[in-house]
This record gives C-alpha cells, sequence and structure tokens, in this order.
C-alpha cells in the first residue's frame, strides 16, 4: 500500500464547524489514512491517503460539497 499527501486550498473564512464536517466526511471513505487542517493556515487542508483506494479527484470532489472554490495544490 503507498500512503501519499495531497493539500487542499479552502475558503479561509470556513467555520471551526464546516471545517469539522469536511474532515469528519473525508476521514470515513476507505484508503483515507489522515486528515486534518493546518492549525496555523486553517485553509490548508492535509489528506494523507492510498491512492488505489481512493482518488485524489474524489477527495477534492468531497472537499467542494463544502467549499465550492476548494483547490488541490498537491505536495
Amino acid at each position: 500500500m503507498d500512503i501519499v499527501d495531497i493539500l487542499i486550498h479552502v475558503h479561509p473564512e470556513l467555520s471551526v464547524e464546516q471545517r469539522a464536517k469536511i474532515e469528519h466526511e473525508i476521514g470515513v471513505h476507505k484508503g483515507v489514512m489522515s486528515v486534518h487542517f493546518s492549525t496555523g493556515h486553517p485553509h490548508q487542508l492535509t489528506v494523507a491517503y492510498d491512492p488505489q483506494a481512493i482518488a485524489s479527484k474524489r477527495i477534492l470532489e468531497l472537499v467542494r460539497v463544502s467549499d465550492k472554490a476548494a483547490t488541490m495544490v498537491g505536495l
């Protein structure tokens, strides 16, 4: 199993509740190992995942349910 990381930028003014919802909704998917927002940069979401189990495109789609303008940066 390979584990890779991606960095996703979201709107910096998402509420704590919205960020927690995003973390939960991504974290329950098969292949996602870790998902968290940076404490110092609340607009940065890091996701560690197995690309054989879930695609980065799918993770971005899940984030865009809460923030239509979210963008994937990579790591």
